[in-house]
């Protein structure tokens, strides 16, 4: 069967030109990333709700996925909380397929060619971001350091290293895992027609205009206006949010497909800024020093969601000299994950905070690039940092029980719905930060069942001790254009999952 017009081949082009001596890397890692995709695609195909699998037959080698038009799909036991690539290929009838993208045409389902082609974006993108990673040991001085050492993107979203858009130039360029430098830019907007949230500072005012940070590939693909230079920063985990010199960190519009979202900054989420800061800051108080939430220094846009910039603390500043602070999703990169007692001391944190916070009324979207780890200088986890409250979910009732007044806020951050807020928490936070530090449905189950008896006995723990646990449904929101909002899909508990491709 003939490949869809290949995104391996035009990268492998645009490389020779733009970095030739990057070219031999990114050959060697083509089949290690279509195999880290295609896993991630099962995993999808074995435990989304998809409405053309119309039964899974779990035999003792292997698991058949039956399709609602009689074919049949055959690959191994799936663990839908392990992050190795342990997939390298799956039959559809008598053909083997190990390229995700090369399947997802084969499948002819609704929306599937441009799912696939997104997949064939994903693929060679993680192979350019092995190709120029960074593997040294040493533990980084700098967030962004850290930041930087996340190669391999979301770890259950077959759209993990997805960039459409970008050239290979503007990856090696922008992506944080080649480690550039980015000037930023800014773009003058007249005050009158701007919203703003918080302080402003002085040095992005002059006179009666505000100075809007840019994104230089935001400046030329979409604004198509290039910025009068501002500041040299490094690009974070997000891509859009770059830290700057000192303790800031500035979160420009971006508006690309990465992953799933459009990455742009809305006049609710600026006019949300304020009052959530305050509301977090009031939370954060309240967990005994366990968790600090960065504070949103200031926001504006000038009506267009397409032009908006948001600047908030460094969590570097919540860090002691002798600490380190990460990205969770930045630990796999470390030894700490392998050993149970750590990987269960890290667990009872995040669990207890989350726990917490959800039982007053907030249940944070605790996914690997939201929340940070504060280590000691022997790599205990001390505290927990939590950024970017743009998606959390407030339930008024809640705090209310609590004697905290609500936030003055409507839209889609405030909801009561009991399934809302657990979802919101437990997808993000165990189905996600969680497992993808633990790695596997059997290390996830270990660590819970060393800490779930420490942790209160609220009704929000009960789908912990029993499951299924939450998670989003990834590859179903993608083949579902015409629907906004999350999709959802649960989880056996990690306790059944088994080893990645045993039965």
């Amino acid at each position: 069967m003939r490949r869809p017009p290949t995104a391996e081949a035009e990268v492998a082009e645009e490389l020779a030109a733009v970095r030739p001596a990057l070219l031999p890397r990114y050959t060697a890692e083509l089949p290690g990333a279509r195999a880290a995709v295609l896993t991630r695609l099962w995993r999808a195909l074995v435990h989304e709700p998809l409405p053309w699998i119309g039964e899974r037959v779990s035999g003792v080698h292997e698991l058949t996925l039956r399709l609602a038009d009689g074919r049949t799909l055959h690959g191994p036991h799936a663990d839908p909380y392990a992050t190795s690539a342990y997939v390298t290929g799956v039959r559809l009838g008598r053909e083997r397929y190990d390229d995700p993208a090369r399947l997802m045409t084969a499948l002819a389902v609704p929306h599937g060619p441009a799912f696939a082609a997104e997949l064939a974006d994903s693929t060679s993108s993680l192979a350019l971001s092995r190709a120029g990673a960074d593997h040294s040991k040493e533990w980084p001085e700098r967030d962004w350091e850290w930041e930087q050492r996340v190669v391999d993107g979301h770890p259950f979203h077959p759209n993990c290293r997805a960039r459409p858009g970008f050239s290979v130039a503007e990856q090696l360029a922008y992506g944080p895992e080649h480690r550039p430098v980015v000037e930023l830019g800014t773009l003058p907007v007249p005050a009158a027609e701007c919203l703003v949230a918080g302080d402003w500072p002085a040095e992005l005012r002059d006179g009666d205009r505000l100075l809007v940070p840019v994104h230089p590939w935001q400046a030329a693909h979409v604004l198509k206006r290039p910025g009068v230079p501002w500041r040299a920063a490094h690009p974070l985990m997000s891509l859009r949010t770059l830290a700057l010199p000192g303790a800031t960190h500035v979160k420009t519009a971006l508006s690309a497909r990465l992953t799933s979202s459009v990455r742009d900054i809305s006049a609710y989420s600026v006019r949300a800024a304020t009052p959530l800061s305050s509301l977090a800051e009031d939370l954060a108080a309240r967990t005994g020093g366990l968790l600090h939430i960065t504070r949103t220094l200031g926001a504006v846009t000038a009506n267009s969601p397409d032009l908006a910039a948001l600047l908030r603390e460094s969590p570097e500043v919540y860090a002691a000299p002798d600490e380190r602070v990460l990205p969770v999703a930045a630990l796999a990169t470390t030894a700490l994950p392998d050993s149970p007692a750590w990987l269960a001391a890290f667990a009872r944190l995040a669990l207890t905070v989350g726990l917490q916070l959800l039982d007053l009324g907030v249940a944070l979207e605790a996914h690997g690039q939201n929340l940070l780890v504060v280590l000691s200088a022997d790599g205990s986890p001390r505290r927990l940092v939590y950024r970017d409250v743009a998606d959390i979910r407030i339930s008024p009732a809640r705090l209310a029980r609590h004697g905290i007044t609500p936030p003055a806020l409507t839209g889609r951050l405030v909801t009561d719905d009991e399934t809302a807020l657990r979802r919101k928490l437990f997808g993000s936070l165990v189905a996600g930060a969680l497992a993808g530090t633990a790695g596997s449905g059997p290390a996830l189950a270990e660590a819970l069942r060393a800490v779930l008896p420490d942790l209160p006995h609220t009704a929000d723990l009960a789908p912990l001790r029993e499951g299924p646990l939450p998670a989003k449904a990834l590859t179903l929101m993608r083949l579902s254009p015409g629907h906004a909002g999350d999709l959802w899909t649960d989880l056996p508990h990690p306790r059944s999952a088994p080893l990645p491709g045993q039965g």
